[in-house]
């Protein structure tokens, strides 16, 4: 399990215990193929932090490296955080002022 940051503002450690519980019961929205990250992904990525503020990522990248960079580099290019790395899963977030109540896994389960 690997977590980093990449937002100016860190979230405590009893934030990240709390999101991953709630990532837990998450289905996977993006998944980033051995080929790497384009634009689309990115963009995808972006849709998927504004409507829901905390998704989880499956990155196909073959060696562990690979994956953990690929999900940094997606981090950084959308000013997310993330939460937590477990095989080829990652779980991001980003705090999104007006999310929508009904979307936002935050919002739904942490209330």
């Amino acid at each position: 399990m690997n977590s980093t940051s990449s937002t100016k503002d860190p979230l405590n450690g009893q934030m990240k215990k709390a999101f991953r519980g709630v990532a837990h019961h998450l289905d996977p929205v993006v998944s980033v193929s051995d080929r790497g990250l384009s634009d689309g992904i990115v963009a995808e990525t972006e849709r998927a932090l504004n409507d829901h503020e905390l998704i989880k990522v499956k990155v196909d990248a073959l060696t562990k490296p690979d994956r953990l960079a690929v999900t940094q580099l997606l981090a950084e290019r959308t000013q997310a955080t993330v939460i937590q790395n477990i095989g080829k899963v990652a779980v991001l977030y980003r705090k999104n002022q007006r999310a929508n109540p009904k979307l936002s896994n935050v919002s739904r389960f942490l209330g």
